[in-house]
């Protein structure tokens, strides 16, 4: 299992809003490409004093070749709209995990 997480620190003013969003937008139109096979959204206890509320949003694949077709394909498209959305008010970075 191939698991894509992307972690990101949220204003607080916009956090509960992004929040919303990312479970009515963002998870269902990555879902509806087919490729992730679950998903989850977590978020980080252990906060830093930073002035945001940071979340995990994970996709899991089956295989390395379903998570490079939906980065070639839908990640991009999917990064744009948040951006769109919510412009400088999070930053973010991604890491991909495999089952060990």
């Amino acid at each position: 299992m191939i698991l894509y997480n992307t972690t990101y620190s949220v204003a607080d003013e916009v956090a509960a809003d992004w929040l919303r969003w990312m479970k009515l937008f963002f998870i269902p139109a990555a879902l509806a490409t087919k490729l992730p096979v679950s998903h989850r959204v977590l978020r980080l206890l252990t906060e830093l004093e930073n002035g945001g509320t940071t979340y995990s949003i994970q996709l899991d694949f089956e295989t390395l070749e379903a998570y490079n077709i939906y980065l070639e394909l839908h990640a991009d498209g999917l990064r744009q709209r948040i951006q769109h959305r919510f412009g400088n008010q999070f930053i973010s970075f991604a890491t991909l995990l495999e089952d060990a």
